[in-house]
Formats: structure tokens, sequence, C-alpha cells
């Protein structure tokens, strides 16, 4: 402390009544903080305890010895042992170290690794895509894993199907790393060579586990070095390279696994699996009600957003065949419990002013996400009646009233409190490709037998506005080439149409525009968000109502989209409290 150096003894019979007085430069001598104690004196009194006065100062309470005095050896002493072999080290770490006299220190090597992308079809991300051709980002996807759990890597071009020019990649790879991973191949197709190759120069270890998305990884030693071949999938690549890929690096750093983080949850609707192996079910999650609600985002190996998207990961055990609604369920946490905690749920109907104001939401309010899952209007009614969402989208058409929503609220959410907000008025209609080659002007074309169609799923809004006027039109649904096959987004038809594998989707102008397509309108329609009340007191939801109603910018961009009327934005456009 800074003050004053005494001899403790020299205090003694110090009282408020009887203050004793020491000679500053003979009984006390002035210090400051960190500075060494003089020999002969065993204590400081802070500055503050002290009146000054004709080069003395007076005290009022005796010291303790070696009060405010750090001794040699209060921290470390000499052969003490400072950190452990295999510690990663820290910041407070380094401190320690230095504090202790080290300026060096061993530690391990950071392992390289090479990564391989393979494929014919595979190109450089930036290239010119032409079809056929897919954009490599599992290789930048894998480094990226290496990097994080401590590892190197260095990335070599593409390799393409040729048996001997893999292997040479293969083995120089080895010589100049600590092991090699390479990205597909490992199947049994025609130009799946991983396998062979690698039984030719090494020894296979694993090749196939039973789990799902990742059944056909392979495991191998080559040259006495580690070689994993993950599938070509992204998701099944990074699904089976989080599990063998991080104990390969763990070991080789000598550290721990450390556990992700888990919650148990309740799952929003039944999720079948397949018997005999364990499956990776990526989830969203939010908070509802004081319960975890765990949704599905998509099931594809190839779906990479499904896994960008999620929240988390669901093992689902080979011996189990049906998560029922309702039960519960163990997620292994992608993202921080707290950001999964400020999260609006959304279930209902897709629009793409969704995507818009998930972005508003986090842009002005970091700590606050929106989860949109698109299960249809009549789905998202029925997540709110459960006590599954906050809100849901939903544009559904009474055939009896011509009202939008409200007559379906008070069928399926009579008992509930909600509030009915408009978000944006939009056009649906049929959206074909640019030019519309097969000249489709109505809905009596869908029935030509030249025409493919591609179908929203049941419960959606735009399901239900399609079968509305089909019965108006006396269409028999089953004359339709594609009824069957559903999409569950706007966004999902209208790639669907771009693509050439329909002909032509019913869906909304703005993912017609998105993509550069051409539109045949049908209706109008109002698109609502419905709000459960009870959760309207939640920070993050009010953060999102606010958004919606006094965000200049966030209606600029949606209007900027086109085909959308903002004209009742943020307006309550209904309100029950039974």
């Amino acid at each position: 402390m800074d003050g004053y150096a005494v001899r403790f003894t020299d205090t003694f019979g110090a009282t408020e009544k009887a203050p004793v007085s020491l000679r500053i430069g003979k009984e006390a001598i002035p210090v400051n903080t960190g500075e060494p104690l003089q020999e002969g004196y065993n204590a400081v009194i802070m500055i503050e305890d002290v009146y000054e006065r004709d080069g003395q100062i007076f005290i009022h309470s005796p010291v303790a010895p070696y009060q405010h005095v750090r001794t040699v050896g209060e921290d470390i002493v000499q052969t003490e042992l400072i950190l452990p072999e295999n510690h990663q080290i820290r910041p407070v770490d380094i401190g320690a170290m230095l504090a202790g006299g080290h300026t060096t220190v061993h530690v391990r090597k950071r392992p390289l690794f090479i990564v391989i992308p393979t494929g014919s079809e595979i190109i450089r991300p930036g290239e010119r895509i032409q079809k056929g051709k897919i954009i490599d980002s599992n290789s930048y996807m894998i480094g990226s894993l290496l990097n994080q759990w401590g590892a190197e890597y260095r990335r070599i071009d593409i390799v393409p199907d040729e048996k001997e020019r893999l292997k040479e990649e293969i083995l120089l790879s080895l010589e100049n790393s600590d092991g090699v991973i390479i990205i597909a191949g490992t199947s049994a197709g025609t130009k799946d060579f991983t396998p062979n190759i690698v039984e030719e120069i090494g020894d296979i270890i694993v090749h196939g586990v039973s789990i799902k998305p990742g059944r056909p990884v392979l495991l191998a030693s080559v040259k006495g070095k580690p070689v994993i071949g993950v599938p070509g999938y992204p998701v099944s690549a990074y699904v089976t390279f989080e599990i063998f890929g991080r104990m390969m690096v763990n070991h080789l750093l000598s550290i721990t696994t450390e556990k992700k983080e888990t919650i148990r949850g309740k799952v929003s609707r039944p999720v079948a699996s397949t018997f005999g192996q364990e499956e990776f079910l990526r989830v969203k999650i939010g908070m509802v009600n004081n319960q975890y609600i765990v949704t599905p985002v998509g099931r594809g190996a190839g779906a990479l957003m499904t896994l960008q998207r999620a929240d988390g990961i669901v093992r689902i055990p080979p011996n189990t065949e049906l998560l029922e609604a309702g039960s519960t369920v163990d997620v292994h946490l992608m993202r921080r419990k707290d950001e999964i905690e400020g999260t609006v749920v959304c279930i209902g109907s897709h629009d793409n002013t969704l995507d818009i104001l998930a972005n508003q939401l986090r842009k002005r309010y970091p700590g606050f996400s929106l989860s949109s899952s698109h299960v249809g209007s009549m789905g998202g009614l029925t997540a709110i009646r459960r006590g599954e969402a906050h809100i849901g989208g939903t544009h559904l058409l009474d055939e009896e009233t011509g009202q939008y929503n409200i007559p379906f609220i008070k069928k399926i959410l009579g008992d509930r409190p909600i509030v009915l907000i408009n978000l944006v008025y939009r056009k649906q209609g049929l959206i074909v490709p640019k030019g519309n080659p097969k000249n489709i002007i109505s809905l009596k074309d869908l029935t030509r037998d030249d025409i493919v169609f591609i179908n929203r799923q049941r419960g959606s809004g735009t399901r239900l506005l399609l079968d509305r006027s089909l019965k108006e039109l006396g269409i028999n649904p089953q004359q339709i080439e594609g009824y069957d096959k559903e999409e569950f987004t706007h966004m999902g038809v209208a790639s669907a149409v771009a693509s050439g594998v329909a002909d032509v989707g019913m869906g909304i102008l703005t993912a017609s525009i998105a993509l550069g397509l051409d539109f045949v309108p049908v209706a109008d329609e109002r698109y609502d968000l419905v709000f459960d009340k009870n959760s309207m007191s939640l920070p993050q939801v009010q953060a999102l109502v606010e958004i919606i109603r006094t965000d200049e910018e966030f209606r600029q961009i949606v209007q900027s989209l086109g085909g959308y009327d903002t004209k009742d934005m943020g307006n309550v456009i209904y309100e029950q409290d039974p």
C-alpha cells in the first residue's frame, strides 16, 4: 500500500483518544506500492489512516506485523510447479510463467494435416458454375475445424477422379504432414477410388460406421500416419470429421475432448428414424413457456444449410425407430444456451420477409435472433396452440367468409389469448421459367400432358389457395402431373422451376423475382403473424414487434424485394382474450 513503513512495536498503545506520533524519516518511512520494505521495518500503515503534522504522523490504532506487506515467496517459491505437462496454456498461465522467471517453454507442435478435395465434378470457389458442377466447400470447412481444434492444415488443389493421380497425391502429402484428410470417394461407386488406394499403401482400420449421415467414413493408417476419408456430402463430412477428426487431433495434442453443453427439450413433431443406425438429427431450439422446444430442420446429407442453421444435434439411438411428438430428448448444443434463450421461435408459413426480419433483429439487437421453421400456416397455428412457438406466419383464406386467418384462429386458437399483426400483402401465382416457354397462362394449363408441376406441402396457405382455386374450376388435382411432389418454401418452388425439375409451381411474386423467373398472377393475399399474447412481454418478442412497426429500413428493404405491399405493416388486425 502507499503509506509509511514502521516497526509494529512502535505503534503499541495507539488509540483514538491517545494517538501515537512517529517522526517521518526515522520511525515512519514513506513508501509506495511495490517498493521493497527497508531493513528493520516490518509493517505499513496506509496513508489514508494517518494524520500528518510538523514532520510527524499520528496514528489511532496499533498495527500487526507485516500488515500491508507482501512477503517473498507468498506467490511461488523456487522448485514449485507452475504448470504440469499436457496443460493447455491460458493467458493467466503466461503471466505466471513470466512472473516465475521463465521466458521460454516447451510446447507440443501443432499437427499439420493436408486436406485433399477430390472429384471431377468439383470446382474452386469463385469459378463459373456449370450444370453438374459443385463448389468445393468441404475442404475449407474441414480445414477450419482443424484450426479450431488447434491443428494446422494445408489444402491442395482438387484432384480429379483418376486413381493413379490420387494415389500420388496421398503419398506426397503424407511425406509433408502428420496426416491426410481425403474428401469424397469413400463409398462403393465406380469412381470411389480411396478405399482401394489406401488398402494398397496402408491399413484400413474402419470402413463404414452405422451412423446417419456419414456411413461410408474411412479410417486408416499409412506409413504410420492417420488417414481419414470423409464422405462427399457436406453434412456427412462435417458429422464424421467432428467425431473422428476431433478425437485424432486431441490425441496428438494430448488434450481431452471438451464435452458439448447439453440441454433437455421437447420434440415438436414426430420423427421417424432408420433402425440399426445412430442418427445425428439437426434441430432448432427455442425457449417457449419455460421449456426448450426442439424442431427438426431437415435431414438431407447434402443440405449444408440445415446444419448451418441448426442450434444443436439430437443423437437418435440405433434401436429407436420413432421419436413421438412431445417426447423429451437430449440436445448437444451448437450455440450457447443464452443465445437460444434469446431466440424468437416462429413456426408456420414461409415468407422471404422473415429472413429480412431475422437479419434486422440480429443487427439491431445482437443478443436476440429469429428462428423460423416452415411447416405451413396450419402447422403454425397448431404449434401456437400446443405452446411450441412465440409467433406463426399465416395466410389462410376462409372460403365461406372470404376472410384471411381470423376464422381459422377462432376455430383452432379459440381458447388462447393471441394478437394478429399484419406483415405484408403479397401476390400469389404461377412461377414459370423466364420467357414462359410453355405459354402457361392459367391454372387450367396445369392439366396439360407436357406440364410438370411442383406443389407446396399440405397445410400451407399456398396449398389451400391452390386447392380452393382448382375446386372452383372443377379440376381434379390428380389430373396434374407433380401435384404430389412438395416443397416447403416459396424459394424451394422457385428453385425447382429454375433448375428444370418442374415447369411451373405455385408461389409468391417475390420468389419469382429473386430467381429471375416469370410470374402469372392468381390472387392477392394478406400475410400476418400470429403472436401468442403470453409471449409478448418477452424482450426478444418486444424487439421484433418494434422493428415491424417502426423500423423504416426494414420496411424499405421489404419493398425493394418487389411483390409486397406494406400499407398495414405492424397494424393489429385482430385480438382475442378468451
